[in-house]
């Protein structure tokens, strides 16, 4: 939870307070974007973007419970702008030796930690045939752990519209794989 009164100077224009909170935050804004996007230095760009946009405006606040919603609000909805704008990187097409890669990392060694290329990969490769709302709502979910609460209040969507995203994600994602292993 961000601190109450780090939030109200941050509000007051302190800039050294909010270098605090951005070093607080930055890592949860940059794992949504990465997860998104797929790329390393697009998921920087849209942070550092999206820090921007959070210092202009953080007078609007209404309470520090509600920033780190707002923070995702705007990382969401800025990778939505990067997808809009076609800035992703080239639609990644595994072979059948890429899933078979991926599959037998994902079966012998489920805890095994992965690099940021291979995680992006893994990603990208499951999610690209989503949906923008189905991706957000799935990473959200499965890989940030966020409540359908929490999804609702980020993305606008009624709490049906997320459950319904989150399950034909799922789905789609279950499809793929089951196709490859």
């Amino acid at each position: 939870m961000i601190d109450k009164e780090l939030i109200n100077e941050c509000r007051k224009g302190d800039l050294s307070n909010f270098k605090k909170l951005v070093e607080l935050t930055s890592p949860y804004a940059f794992s949504v974007a990465f997860r998104m996007l797929g790329d390393e230095e697009k998921a920087r760009d849209t942070v550092q973007d999206t820090l921007i946009t959070i210092w202009e405006k953080i007078k609007r606040i209404k309470s520090a419970e509600s920033y780190k919603t707002w923070l995702y609000r705007v990382v969401v909805n800025k990778c939505y702008d990067q997808i809009r704008k076609g800035n992703r990187k080239p639609e990644f097409r595994a072979d059948d030796k890429t899933w078979e890669i991926i599959s037998n990392n994902l079966v012998e060694n489920p805890s095994s930690e992965l690099e940021n290329e291979e995680l992006a990969e893994i990603i990208c490769l499951l999610t690209d045939r989503l949906s923008p709302k189905q991706k957000v709502v799935f990473i959200l979910f499965e890989l940030e752990e966020m409540t359908n609460d929490e999804i609702t209040e980020i993305t606008g969507m009624s709490k049906t519209r997320v459950k319904a995203n989150l399950h034909f994600a799922r789905k789609n994602i279950a499809m793929m794989i089951g196709k490859y292993l």
